[in-house]
């Protein structure tokens, strides 16, 4: 008797056996069907044929149960075509689960001599995927966005984790980090998908787009006089980092994590080391700047911190956020200014007021000429305005 495994009656009427039930699809392409216990769906399966070796492989395909009996043949055919794609274009059979897609890739990034990118990846990583094992073991060609989009619910519904380890995690994640630790992950779905291990970006491509405006444009601007109130009204080993923020455009972390060594009184240069996603960088200092520096390192060690707290350690974002307001209030500034501000304050002066070219400022601040023009571009629509504004007849 002719067997058919492209109804639901004819899958209904088939017997209990352990081998595959076959149904051709295209030359050396099978789609089959086990059936091994009475009043379930039974597995689909993938066979395909190397024309070059003759070899057959084989490749599980599911239950697909989340679809209705009479769609459950379409889409098994589907994804064995995916899957016969992905084979003739020489991808891989072996299944690769998501957490292994990420191992890959931050391996991948440690080869590339990409260090820190790859221990942050890996960071995250075990944060967010290693530790939720049944994400973590979806094999690729299995991931569907309904997966995707459950782990992205539920990855923005977690607190962030604050800088000091040691303490609670208490606030709210912030677009901003969502982005970043989706854009981790689909970085290491990307080359899953660029090394053929899975046949399609189908299943993030979407569920991972990033929260538009995430960043958005840093408003909270202090002009000089309003930074010259906000150092005056701090105590004296905060007013030097704030002081020091005032003069370089350097995110708060990476001059706080400047040492006494980074300074270089020779040549008047601060080296940055590894910043976010740039390499060390030197930047030469006007004389009054390296003067201020030149004070902040002079009888220290090179491996002490530059801008140091009252006991000595460097300072973090848990370490100057208490005493920031406290002076920010005192200074009668806007409350919610941050230590970030004075980055952005910084920025903003150096391409409103002394024209400083946008590259250069990407330079100097250790980021991307891109970032610099979204956040910073209207800056320079005002002075195209006013440049029109005096051709006028």
């Amino acid at each position: 008797m002719a067997t058919n495994i492209t109804t639901v009656k004819g899958r209904d009427a088939l017997k209990l056996r352990h081998s595959p039930y076959w149904h051709k699809i295209g030359t050396g392409c099978f789609l089959g069907l086990r059936k091994t216990t009475r009043g379930t769906a039974g597995s689909w399966i993938a066979r395909y044929r190397n024309d070059d070796s003759g070899a057959q492989q084989l490749h599980s395909l599911g239950r697909f149960e989340d679809f209705a009996p009479t769609d459950r043949f379409d889409r098994a055919t589907q994804a064995a075509k995916e899957w016969f794609d992905h084979m003739g274009r020489g991808g891989n059979a072996g299944a690769v689960t998501v957490r292994q897609a990420c191992e890959n890739y931050v391996k991948h990034l440690a080869a590339s001599g990409r260090q820190k990118t790859s221990h942050d990846a890996e960071s995250r990583f075990k944060r967010w995927v290693y530790a939720d094992a049944t994400f973590g073991g979806i094999e690729l060609q299995r991931l569907s966005p309904k997966d995707m989009n459950k782990w992205r619910v539920n990855l923005a519904g977690t607190m962030a984790i604050p800088q000091d380890k040691t303490k609670a995690a208490t606030q709210p994640r912030s677009d901003s980090t969502l982005n970043r630790d989706m854009t981790t992950l689909k970085a290491a779905l990307n080359l899953a998908h660029e090394n053929g291990d899975v046949t399609s970006d189908h299943a993030w491509k979407i569920k991972l787009r990033p929260v538009k405006d995430a960043d958005g444009r840093r408003d909270v601007y202090l002009d000089a006089e309003n930074r010259r109130k906000l150092i005056a009204n701090a105590p004296d080993h905060l007013a030097a980092l704030l002081k020091a923020l005032s003069l370089v455009p350097l995110r708060p972390g990476a001059m706080a994590g400047l040492t006494a060594g980074d300074y270089d009184k020779r040549l008047a240069t601060l080296t940055i080391g590894a910043d976010k996603r740039t390499g060390d960088r030197k930047i030469t200092l006007p004389k009054m700047t390296a003067a201020f520096f030149a004070q902040q390192a002079k009888d220290k060690l090179p491996g002490a911190p530059l801008l140091a707290r009252a006991n000595g350690a460097a300072w973090n974002k848990d370490s100057w956020k208490g005493p920031f307001k406290a002076a920010v209030i005192a200074a009668g500034l806007p409350t919610n200014a941050t230590a970030y501000a004075l980055r952005h304050s910084t920025i903003t002066d150096l391409i409103a007021l002394h024209r400083l070219d946008t590259l250069t400022v990407a330079q100097l601040a250790g980021t991307s000429l891109q970032m610099i023009e979204k956040h910073y571009g209207h800056l320079l629509r005002d002075h195209a305005a006013k440049a029109l504004a005096s051709l006028a007849l």
